[in-house]
């Protein structure tokens, strides 16, 4: 089943790739963090992609648009675990760098759609997406 052109979704592709890098770093992390900071990459980085879905089913503007914000904060939430495990020496300066500049892709990238969103609700107030 097709997922009404989600996966066609430039922002969703790039969270989806992102999430995945962070599912792999959360599995690198020392046992410390089995209970810790590796859950939270986990649930953040899942937040990330389902609130993008979720933006994208709902076919009301205001509504895509509060659940993208969401998304933006869990990539916020990701950020903060990426400088966790810099400081913690969990991750090299190289790869925080690295992937900290995708983030930051991800994150234009949602500001671009909540930007369409928003001018297509403006073109189409009274449609509904």
């Amino acid at each position: 089943m097709k997922n009404h052109g989600l996966e066609t979704l430039e922002v969703y592709q790039a969270a989806r790739r992102f999430r995945i890098k962070m599912y792999a770093l959360s599995r690198r992390l020392p046992n410390v963090e089995r209970f810790n900071l590796a859950p939270q990459i986990r649930d953040a980085a899942r937040s990330l992609t389902n609130n993008i879905a979720e933006g994208h089913g709902r076919f009301h503007y205001q509504e895509s648009t509060r659940f993208l914000r969401i998304s933006r904060g869990s990539l916020e939430e990701l950020v903060d675990d990426l400088s966790i495990s810099l400081d913690e020496q969990y991750i090299e300066s190289t790869e925080h760098q690295t992937l900290c500049s995708e983030a930051a892709s991800v994150a234009r990238l949602i500001n671009g759609y909540i930007r369409f969103l928003q001018k297509r609700k403006t073109e189409h107030p009274i449609g509904d997406g």
